[in-house]
């Protein structure tokens, strides 16, 4: 299958972009690099039971996540067959089995796979082991977030990226590294354009096979075929193009057309297509395209000479179905039942049209009966001529009688042909009716024939084709046996030839060797590092459970002194020294022992969250830390639920079935990221919605945009840049990556912020955009953190919304008091009671996205949800906040306290799972309509508010100007007069 190229930019060279000192990382440009190189491939596997088994061509990609070998039927494919578990597998080969075949052997499984050539099989197998090692180095980090994705395809390239890098549990040694190097096997990187991107658009990478097809796996590959004939999906078009991979041939193309209205239950596809669409599960047709030149038949082939080692290759591919008797033997039994049912039907064919012959005839008589009973009506009902005499009418005076029967006889004549008449036309018209659908089955029975006599052509051609190259080799070894060497003696040439496949084997040998003698010294230090993890975790194990006992003994001693107080009025009392200790151990911080051993911490809450922000204040009081404590205590056992789990294993078989596609906006995405996107995966779904909105001004843009507008920051004064700095240190002080001067963070949010107020001179900076920026760098890079910055400004918020007048901020404000009476009326009848103005806090929820105001849990999926949805989100999480508190809120009848409970309410919410079905669940219907409408309906209102305030200074401003040039003229003693 022929498939466009795409995602050839990633692989440009960054080196033409000029880079401003200290503006992209280094790290950053080889994590982009890293992404670009991608291990992937076809590869023969053998699969099937029975007379069906036999190698498949399998489309191969590594998923770095888990450490897994994927397999689907082609590259366009969106779910996989199956999967191969690198990390705890083994390879080997064979030097006298067929050449590049290769075995992989896994918990209860075993792999055949089958390389085009021996250079290809040794790439895939060292590279499989360097994934295999990276993965094992990987296990022993302690500060891996997810034990099922310890390296990720798209590693975080933010600020929390560089902290969650993976610690090498065991510090190899350089003897080490340069044993396995020793061993190593010599290979070609690149493997004839066989593995990469690249080998899925040539047009041989992968030989078609009239059974690749797996009743195993039907129901994936119907999924597989309905994800790219999904009209829509992706901009791509409906219609497809199907190459051939006979390198002899010329290049023939097929093209999907639309289904036929009718389908047949029997009906079989075209026999030129059927070795390209064997085992397909839809009706569809595929026609030839007239612009291509027509493909030879096989017997044109074989008389123009061009029959040759190719047409050998592809019969011996294709001998388990096309050599097969008994097939040929049905296909014709099939043929002349066929041939039986159509001569049946030519002969009804023609009994009907000989009955419709007679039909027409007797119609056409009676029409003429009818016409003459008609002329004789009309003789009979005329009037007779006037006689001339007397003697002529008594003549005729019997005559009118005679005539009054024979007219009542002719009415009842006409009357009863009339009525064969109709009669004789309906029977006329059903017959008519029948024809035609006879005739529509002759046609389909012909076309049917017609398939059928091509298809066995076909497969007689080939098994002429196949008799005559078996009775050529018959005959070439029937030469060989009758002319043996002359003398017994050996000629040189076939000395030679032996030596060279000597040679030849004792390099496969030699080579085979060296992978061995690799693949043991891995495996050994392999179970060498797991031994060392199974103990540090019993050690874990042991450590914790010694402090829970401790804990428990305490909390004994504890619960007896409050049952039966030995001394309750004595300041030393034992429950209060047993309070002070259990409070100290709560609060004791990690000790620089545990630090240096990541994997060995018995403390459950470290001093910085996974984001970077301080867990328990320092300044803050003992009560207020202890707080902090028990909030980071249940955020973490929140964070460890069943549900939490389930979403991580439904984020993990979503992207493994992206591994061929890009991601693309669908229900499903949508679903996922309103559960909230795992942190793990959080820097490539964040840089993909990113993309997605600002694509329309990126496309019109140089790809050194962001580091122009850092050069030109640079060299020129920019009046936004003292507030800048002002306010880099009070960004997020709670926060490691921006705490001091010298962290990570500070230079790349100064690059961001400057940029962006050269790309925006009308805003500049405004304060709150440090937050956002702040928020984007610790998942994304510089680059795309700045494009954030732009798509939360330019894209999602209304014009005016970070300017000085802040109008479009202030105009949100109303629009959430609308809702807020619509969605909350007690609540907000409560707040309209006690005169409480919601919007002092609610002000800064919508300009900074809720940074600082809600757990760092909770904030990063409400970012999740509001990078991909826009600024709806805002408004569902605002409300959910206060329908979460209502109860609260109501119970509260003073508004100092109902004032003060607003500043920190939202703090005490950990609950994320609620809170969001709350927002997405409980505050529907949503439309983003109604909010556009009530936007627009207040910005007029505040901008004619913000008029007369103005006319209302300049007038004050003008008073007090007359009034001090009035107080002027007066002198000092009228003064103190």
């Amino acid at each position: 299958m022929h498939e466009e190229e795409d995602g050839s930019e990633a692989n440009s060279c960054s080196a033409s972009r000029i880079v401003a000192s200290r503006s992209v990382d280094v790290a950053e440009v080889e994590g982009a690099k890293e992404q670009a190189c991608k291990l992937c491939g076809y590869l023969n596997k053998l699969s099937g039971k029975g007379p069906l088994r036999g190698y498949k061509p399998r489309w191969f990609v590594y998923d770095p996540r888990k450490c897994y070998l994927y397999y689907f039927k082609t590259p366009q494919d969106a779910l996989p067959l199956g999967h191969i578990e690198i990390g705890d597998a083994s390879f080997s080969y064979d030097v006298e089995v067929e050449e590049g075949q290769f075995e992989i052997r896994t918990a209860g499984k075993e792999f055949l796979l089958k390389a085009p050539n021996r250079q290809v099989m040794h790439y895939w197998l060292q590279q499989l082991q360097q994934k295999r090692w990276e993965y094992s180095n990987t296990r022993g980090s302690g500060q891996r977030d997810s034990w099922s994705s310890p390296t990720l395809a798209y590693p975080p390239t933010g600020l929390v990226g560089k902290d969650n890098d993976a610690i090498v549990f065991e510090k190899l040694s350089d003897s080490m590294e340069k044993v396995r190097s020793d061993f190593a096997m010599e290979t070609e990187t690149d493997s004839g354009g066989m593995v990469g991107i690249q080998s899925a658009r040539g047009t041989s990478a992968a030989p078609t096979n009239p059974l690749n097809f797996s009743f195993r796996n039907f129901g994936t590959e119907l999924r597989n075929s309905m994800s790219y004939l999904r009209p829509g999906r992706g901009g791509e078009n409906r219609r497809s193009v199907f190459y051939t991979g006979n390198s002899n041939s010329s290049t023939e193309e097929w093209e999907l057309v639309d289904a036929p209205p009718k389908d047949f239950p029997e009906q079989k596809p075209h026999p030129d297509t059927h070795r390209h669409s064997f085992g397909s599960a839809f009706p569809f047709d595929f026609g030839r395209n007239s612009s291509r030149p027509k493909r030879p038949l096989l017997r044109d082939m074989m008389g123009s000479g061009r029959f040759g080692r190719g047409g050998e290759t592809r019969s011996a591919e294709n001998s388990p179905v096309e050599c097969n008797g008994s097939k040929s033997l049905e296909m014709q039994l099939r043929l002349q039942s066929q041939q039986e049912e159509l001569s049946s039907m030519q002969q009804e064919q023609t009994k009907l049209r000989e009955e419709l012959a007679s039909q027409k005839e007797l119609v056409r008589l009676l029409q003429q009966t009818l016409r003459t009973s008609q002329c004789d009506r009309q003789s009979v009902h005329r009037p007779p001529p006037p006689a001339p005499d007397a003697s002529s009418s008594s003549d005729q005076t019997p005559g009118p009688a005679v005539t009054t029967k024979d007219v009542t006889q002719m009415e009842a004549l006409l009357q009863e042909r009339d009525g064969q008449i109709q009669s004789l036309c309906c029977h006329m018209e059903r017959l008519a009716l029948e024809k035609e659908s006879l005739q529509q089955e002759l046609k389909g029975l012909k076309i049917k024939v017609g398939e059928i006599n091509d298809q066995l052509g076909m497969l007689m051609e080939t098994i002429q084709a196949k008799d005559e190259v078996i009775i050529k080799l018959s005959q070439e070894s029937s030469e060989q046996s009758c002319n043996p060497n002359d003398g017994g003696s050996p000629s040189p040439n076939k000395d030679q030839q032996e030596l060279d496949i000597l040679k030849d084997s004792l390099q496969g040998y030699k080579s085979q060797n060296k992978f061995l003698n690799k693949e043991i010294l891995e495996l050994t230090v392999l179970r060498r590092n797991a031994e060392s993890r199974e103990k540090a975790l019993e050690a874990k194990y042991t450590a914790l459970e010694a402090k829970l006992c401790q804990v428990e003994s305490k909390y004994l001693v504890l619960l007896q002194e409050v049952k039966t107080p030995v001394c309750s009025s004595s300041e030393q009392s034992p429950a209060r020294e047993v309070i002070s200790r259990l409070l100290e151990d709560a609060l004791q911080a990690e000790s620089p022992d545990q630090q240096e051993h990541p994997i060995f911490k018995p403390n459950t809450v470290s001093e910085y969250d996974v984001f970077g922000f301080k867990t328990v204040p320092e300044e803050e009081e003992e009560e207020e830390k202890l707080v902090a404590k028990v909030r980071a205590l249940e955020l973490k056992s929140l964070s460890m639920t069943d549900q939490e789990v389930s979403v991580g294993v439904k984020w993990e078989n979503y992207l493994a079935s992206t591994m061929n596609r890009d991601l693309v906006r669908s229900p499903e995405l949508k679903a996922l990221i309103r559960c909230g996107v795992p942190h793990e995966h959080r820097s490539q779904v964040w840089r993909w919605c990113v993309s997605f909105h600002v694509k329309k001004f990126r496309d019109h843009l140089a790809p050194d945009y962001y580091e122009t507008l850092l050069n030109v920051a640079r060299d020129k004064p920019n009046p936004a840049s003292k507030q800048i700095e002002l306010d880099l240190l009070r960004t997020l002080p709670n926060n490691k990556h921006y705490s001091s001067p010298s962290a990570g963070g500070i230079q790349k949010l100064r690059n961001v912020l400057m940029a962006f107020s050269w790309r925006n001179p009308d805003i500049g900076y405004c304060q709150g955009l440090n937050r956002l920026a702040a928020i984007a760098l610790l998942y994304l890079d510089q680059e795309d953190a700045f494009w954030s910055l732009i798509a939360i400004v330019e894209v999602f918020m209304p014009r005016d919304y970070y300017t000085k007048t802040l109008l479009g901020s202030q105009v949100d404000q109303r629009v959430f008091k609308d809702l807020m009476s619509e969605k909350l009326p007690r609540l907000h009848a409560h707040f309209e009671q006690y005169k409480v103005d919601f919007s002092l806090i609610t002000f800064n929820w919508f300009l900074v996205v809720f940074v600082d105001s809600v757990v760092s849990d909770i904030l990063f999926k409400i970012w999740d949800a509001f990078l991909f949805e826009g600024p709806k989100i805002i408004f569902r999480f605002a409300l959910a906040l206060f329908k979460h508190k209502e109860e609260e809120f109501l119970k509260l009848q003073d508004s100092t306290t109902i004032f003060k409970y607003l500043r920190c309410f939202t703090r005490t919410i950990l609950d994320s799972r609620k809170l969001m079905n709350i927002a997405f669940v409980d505050m529907n219907p949503f439309p983003m309509r109604q909010i556009q409408n009530r936007r627009s309906f207040h910005l007029e209102k505040v901008r004619l508010e913000l008029t007369e305030l103005e006319t209302i200074r300049q007038t004050f401003l003008r008073e007090r100007e007359t009034s001090q040039d009035g107080r002027s003229f007066v002198s000092d003693d009228e003064e103190d007069n």
